[in-house]
């Protein structure tokens, strides 16, 4: 009698939990109902910029008065914000690794006056489960994020001043984050160039390579690696 009770109670519980999440499922599409809703690359806001395999770089701008389409995220992203519609927020870092196990669909608005932008580095791969995996040569900060996806460290640098040869084990992306001159230096020489908040450098995996403050004033930069 007792296993039969358990048995209408689990079956009571399943239909009940069945039944809210076709509520939730029905709500996320009534309220994008008649709207074209597309995946995070497709987004036309979501500028992708470079592409590595599974790893796209996308530079995010919403004009003042703008709003996305409804887009779906379906892999770990890490966020550098350059500034919202108020001004510069000048390169606070957050991301989200839920979005591997649980999509999710929204659409974004800029209220302004001024420019909402991101540079955003999306990972579709696997991961990497060893937090000491594949640990970054020659830079002196610890991560401020870091997880099997992402790590990302911030560095400043006095006028004048520049890093050590720095090695990273997978592709990563130096963005500027304050005004200044910036110059990305590969061994060989090759330089790129950053003279604004917001422009970037790719750096291929195990590329070394220096970072030089060629300006006049102390600058931050935010360098994203996308672990694989």
């Amino acid at each position: 009698m007792r296993n039969r009770s358990n048995v209408m109670l689990l079956t009571l519980f399943v239909i009940f939990f069945a039944s809210i999440n076709s509520t939730v499922i029905s709500a996320q599409e009534n309220e994008f109902s008649g709207k074209r809703v597309v995946p995070i690359l497709q987004e036309p806001r979501h500028r992708t910029v470079h592409v590595d395999g599974d790893i796209y770089l996308l530079d995010v701008q919403i004009n003042s008065g703008d709003m996305t389409l409804p887009h779906t995220h379906n892999a770990a992203i890490l966020y550098t914000f350059i500034s919202n519609g108020e001004g510069p927020l000048f390169g606070r870092v957050s991301g989200n690794i839920d979005y591997i196990e649980e999509n999710f669909t929204h659409e974004v608005t800029n209220e302004g006056p001024g420019l909402f932008r991101i540079i955003a580095l999306t990972n579709y791969g696997a991961g990497v489960p060893s937090a000491a995996a594949g640990k970054a040569r020659g830079l002196t900060v610890e991560p401020d994020v870091e997880n099997p996806w992402f790590r990302s460290y911030r560095i400043r640098l006095e006028a004048g001043a520049e890093t050590a040869i720095q090695t990273l084990a997978n592709p990563n992306v130096v963005v500027q984050v304050s005004e200044g001159k910036v110059h990305v230096t590969r061994s060989d020489g090759i330089t790129k160039e950053l003279l604004a908040m917001g422009e970037w450098a790719w750096r291929e995996a195990a590329s070394p390579y220096k970072i030089i403050n060629r300006g006049s004033q102390a600058v931050e930069l935010v360098i994203n690696e996308a672990r694989r």
